[in-house]
């Protein structure tokens, strides 16, 4: 269980829905025949369908999103999300087709998108310690000042891009940057703040047993765009040059679009190094942030073409772990696939990660 004064703001309310912008594809090798990514046919005919009755489905309040998915067949279909606890619940799904224009609806029945109560377990290494510089990434870690309203908050370090040839170790903007108020702590995030290792929840909420890794540059990835990210320039001789990740390694500077059923990993502050499939694509999320540590309510912001990874029991994803970079399951040199950001305990969702580097203007530091 979360230590009294320990907050993690990590993993945040969501539902999931429908796609009304693409993935730049030119960044991306053509895929193999068959993958079942945004560019294939099946795939385009199923988000052909969504694009014109999700939004009518979703002003019912227990219709929480739909997604490009798979049927128990394996063939594409569209997924409907509806709240397992809404009252309504039986009625919606009787009234809900089982095809449309020759496309399957598949229901899936789960909790609402919320944030997560108590961190995961964890594998053979600790993605918490305190660790001696050149630091590895996939590790505890976060805004150094963030604590406010009795409890301190943090996420996950994920990766290294580099940015006109500095390199920047990149997370979400709800791990470095989301407070935004004086508030409980009489400070706002700025350039220049200190991004520590290992998080301020990992060190007793006391940012003198952390280290500091990176300085904070503010890139104000949200409200206004379509990812959640964040990131902070390296400080010289704190994490390898390479970019390992924990329990990964170096990954590949080469980046991979998201695939039905494509086998993927991440490594986290939580749960450690995971293993899961996607499950969705061309999802809308409905996220609400809050405006610091423990604080009050910014923003709701709705994100397009996202990412569905299957999530059974916040396996793959769960509070702490956001941030992470999700990549594809290879023993070397894997490709980076999206960034981890949000989830319930039967879905975890991930920003693309073209859609991440575009904003940035950066690159995956990797082989």
């Amino acid at each position: 269980m979360i230590k009294p004064r320990q907050f993690l703001r990590a993993l945040v309310a969501l539902s999931a829905g429908v796609l009304s912008g693409f993935v730049t594809l030119s960044a991306f090798a053509a895929p193999p025949a068959g993958v079942l990514d945004e560019t294939h046919a099946n795939v385009r005919a199923v988000m052909a369908v969504q694009s014109e009755v999700t939004t009518a489905w979703m002003r019912q309040p227990e219709v929480l999103g739909t997604a490009v998915g798979l049927d128990a067949a394996g063939n594409t279909s569209l997924v409907v999300y509806v709240d397992q606890d809404a009252k309504n619940a039986g009625e919606v799904i009787r009234n809900l087709p089982r095809s449309l224009r020759g496309v399957n609806v598949q229901i899936e029945m789960t909790e609402k998108f919320r944030s997560f109560a108590r961190p995961g377990g964890g594998g053979g290494t600790s993605h918490t310690a305190k660790q001696t510089p050149p630091i590895e990434l996939g590790t505890s870690g976060g805004w150094g000042k963030d604590l406010a309203n009795g409890y301190c908050c943090g996420g996950t370090l994920g990766s290294l891009v580099s940015i006109g040839g500095v390199q920047h170790i990149l997370s979400n903007y709800h791990v470095f940057e989301a407070d935004i108020v004086s508030g409980g702590n009489n400070t706002t995030a700025q350039t220049g703040d200190a991004v520590i290792q290992p998080g301020l929840i990992d060190v007793n909420c006391t940012v003198a047993n952390a280290q500091n890794v990176a300085t904070l540059v503010k890139k104000s990835s949200l409200p206004g765009s379509n990812v959640d990210c964040s990131i902070a320039k390296v400080t010289s001789g704190q994490v390898r040059t390479d970019g390992a990740i924990l329990e990964i390694g170096t990954i590949s500077a080469s980046t991979v679009n998201a695939a039905l059923n494509q086998a993927v990993k991440k490594s986290g502050r939580t749960t450690g190094l995971t293993h899961s499939s996607i499950s969705g694509l061309n999802a809308t999320i409905s996220v609400a942030y809050d405006n610091e540590c423990a604080g009050g309510a910014a923003f709701t912001k709705t994100f397009t073409g996202q990412i569905v990874i299957a999530n059974k029991g916040s396996r793959f994803l769960n509070s702490g772990d956001s941030g992470s970079l999700m990549v594809e399951d290879v023993a070397t040199s894997p490709r980076a696939v999206g960034l981890l950001f949000a989830g319930s305990s039967s879905t975890a969702i991930a920003n693309p990660i073209g859609q991440v580097l575009s904003f940035l203007g950066a690159t995956m530091v990797g082989n």
